[in-house]
């Protein structure tokens, strides 16, 4: 699933084709399942941005409108000066400079197109993105001690408090942090707050300066590309810990989720 970087890689790129005036608009026979409201009256429309909270794309219209499109486990939004024709594109806008398509083979993204109010409401269900000046080491620390019986990876992957955490960057960041996945948030000592902290920025950092990471069958860019960040994870997918690089990386499931961490970096 694309988690920040990946999303913050496909919103810069998009970025580079804005303004982009809608000519016209198509949907496929099964976008129903991706999109939840009308898209209606967006012929002659401008797409003026495309903001992001978290894995949320925030495409903002000239006439005030959103299109809140979260990219589930295999979207992307692809740009092209030629018509897009791959099997699984289910929206489609052309311009008079190209083409601007939604492109999703399992079809568990979610797209909506909302007014104001309505497009800040959905917003709000996120906590705050992880790379907003707001996402201060008091309030990771404060959001955390929320749920003290939870495991560590569990409440990191959890949206309404770190709005763009997914499975590798939780999985990392406990790495960094030199705690394992699976330890109660109540039992986590003082200076072990900071360091997760730190971790954070020592994940997301290098990935989105790399374009995003990609794992089998997930993530391409609005270029179709994979980006190159799957080289600075250090125990996710990994088969050695690339901290100490001499201890084997132990893999359990945690929340449903494969969970990867190194019994020597992390305790």
């Amino acid at each position: 699933m694309p988690e920040l970087p990946e999303v913050k890689t496909i919103q810069d790129q998009l970025n580079k084709v804005m303004p982009f005036k809608i000519t016209s608009s198509a949907m496929s026979n099964v976008a129903g399942s991706i999109i939840h409201t009308k898209m209606d009256k967006l012929k002659g429309k401008v797409i003026l941005a495309v903001n992001r909270k978290g894995k949320m794309l925030d495409f903002l219209l000239d006439d005030g409108r959103h299109i809140l499109s979260h990219l589930g486990m295999t979207g992307t939004w692809l740009i092209s000066k030629d018509k897009i024709t791959e099997k699984h594109t289910h929206l489609q806008f052309k311009s008079d400079t190209g083409y601007l398509a939604y492109v999703d083979p399992r079809r568990f993204g979610h797209m909506y197109l909302y007014n104001e109010d309505q497009s800040q409401k959905k917003l709000a269900e996120l906590g705050i993105d992880l790379l907003d000046k707001d996402f201060t080491l008091e309030y990771f620390k404060t959001s955390l001690l929320r749920y003290p019986n939870r495991h560590l990876k569990v409440t990191l992957l959890d949206q309404s408090l770190f709005a763009g955490t997914g499975n590798y960057i939780a999985s990392e960041i406990c790495a960094h942090g030199g705690v394992r996945p699976e330890r109660l948030i109540k039992d986590l000592k003082k200076s072990e707050f900071k360091k997760l902290y730190d971790g954070v920025f020592k994940v997301i950092n290098p990935t989105v300066a790399s374009g995003g990471a990609a794992f089998a069958g997930g993530y391409r860019d609005a270029t179709g590309e994979k980006g190159d960040g799957v080289q600075h994870l250090v125990v996710f997918y990994q088969k050695e810990c690339q901290l100490c690089n001499k201890t084997k990386v132990v893999k359990i499931v945690l929340g449903q989720r494969g969970t990867y961490y190194c019994p020597r970096c992390q305790k």
